[in-house]
């Protein structure tokens, strides 16, 4: 075994033991997990069908026949059991729940019709529903998970300074983020986290709009929201940009929103709760007199899906865990005014601050 593999294989072993370690909390004899995300934190899986059973002593992965290599080759930990009949029916013919009379499942991503078949198929088990099952336990991210989303995010920097040199009046915001998609895949990313947001004028006033057809013309702000996935991690950046001189109002606005992200950036640190960090930022756009312009939360988590635990908003009182990834990404949204601003990061917390991953260039372009 190489020493590449090794290390991965101890990392999967590391978090299937702290898989294991949740049944006592659980009152559970096994953790039936049904999310790609968490089946690939938990045992390495790529691929994009399967469902991982974790006891106390064993675990058993099943997908189907589009993947036998690639599960051989990938899942550690666990079992690989490979159906001809569909996934619940594999489960059932090699007895995968038979050692097991209750059992916990992701109630945040079961359907009901999937729950009501489970129950009818396995009427020995008692299912156990719980939502967030492993979600704490990925939230704080390794130094290896940390260099991958670093990895992801110098794409996405690399594209958006190509990008503000493509801009000009006349262009499209469905041409740029065409232009941004290419890009990303020419660069190594594996896919786009998200469809980019390219919103200028007017529609920078709408936090998640789509590009149109709408043309750039002077004096707008443009808004441009994009991210990728590298290694299995995503990126994720906000960058507003003026074309040609802004109007005094949307220039103090953008003034106004960065320094928010300041004081957030200069708050954040582990232990805090994402109430308590999104009141950060909250209070300076308050003295700004944009607060009521500031329609959405703070930040993220992001890892393996780019929007996951931990939240960083006024309703968040969770605390924020040391080595999480969270976003900042303060905003104002003035439709009244034919502009909105966004300013995203991403950051590492640490017990005494944060590391902040994100290295674009922050004070207003003009271009």
């Amino acid at each position: 075994m190489s020493l590449v593999a090794s290390r991965i294989s101890c990392r999967m072993s590391d978090r299937m033991s702290r898989v294991r370690g949740r049944l006592n909390d659980l009152e559970a004899d096994a953790i039936f997990l049904t999310s790609m995300p968490k089946i690939r934190w938990a045992c390495g899986f790529t691929g994009s069908s399967g469902l991982l059973i974790v006891g106390p002593d064993s675990a058993s992965f099943v997908t189907d026949g589009r993947y036998t290599d690639q599960a051989r080759s990938e899942v550690d930990g666990a079992d690989v059991h490979i159906a001809r009949d569909g996934l619940s029916a594999c489960v059932k013919e090699a007895g995968l729940l038979e050692s097991f009379s209750r059992v916990a499942f992701q109630a945040d991503h079961v359907s009901v019709a999937r729950r009501d078949a489970l129950v009818d198929e396995h009427g020995e088990v008692e299912w156990i529903p719980k939502t967030g099952l492993l979600t704490q336990l990925a939230g704080s991210k390794t130094e290896d998970e940390v260099s991958r989303i670093r990895r992801a995010q110098s794409i996405t920097e690399n594209v958006f300074r190509e990008i503000v040199d493509l801009i000009e009046p006349g262009m499209t915001e469905r041409e740029i983020g065409a232009e941004i998609v290419y890009r990303h895949l020419k660069k190594g990313a594996e896919s786009m986290a998200f469809d980019p947001i390219v919103a200028s004028g007017p529609n920078g006033a709408r936090p998640h709009a789509r590009p149109t057809d709408r043309s750039l013309h002077a004096g707008d702000m443009i808004v441009i929201d994009m991210g990728c996935f590298r290694d299995g991690y995503a990126s994720d950046m906000t960058r507003t940009v003026a074309l040609g001189e802004p109007e005094d109002t949307a220039r103090r606005g953008y003034e106004a929103v960065l320094e928010a992200q300041h004081a957030a950036l200069d708050a954040a640190r582990a232990g805090m709760t994402g109430r308590e960090l999104d009141a950060v930022a909250r209070a300076s756009l308050e003295a700004a007199g944009l607060a009521e312009h500031f329609t959405h939360g703070l930040g993220h988590g992001l890892g393996l899906q780019v929007h996951e635990w931990p939240r960083v908003s006024h309703t968040a009182d969770d605390e924020l865990p040391e080595g999480a990834c969270v976003t900042i990404e303060p905003g104002a949204y003035l439709p009244e005014k034919q502009y909105g601003v966004r300013i995203e990061d991403i950051i590492v917390l640490r017990e005494d601050g944060c590391e902040n991953l994100t290295r674009s260039p922050k004070e207003l372009m003009v271009l």
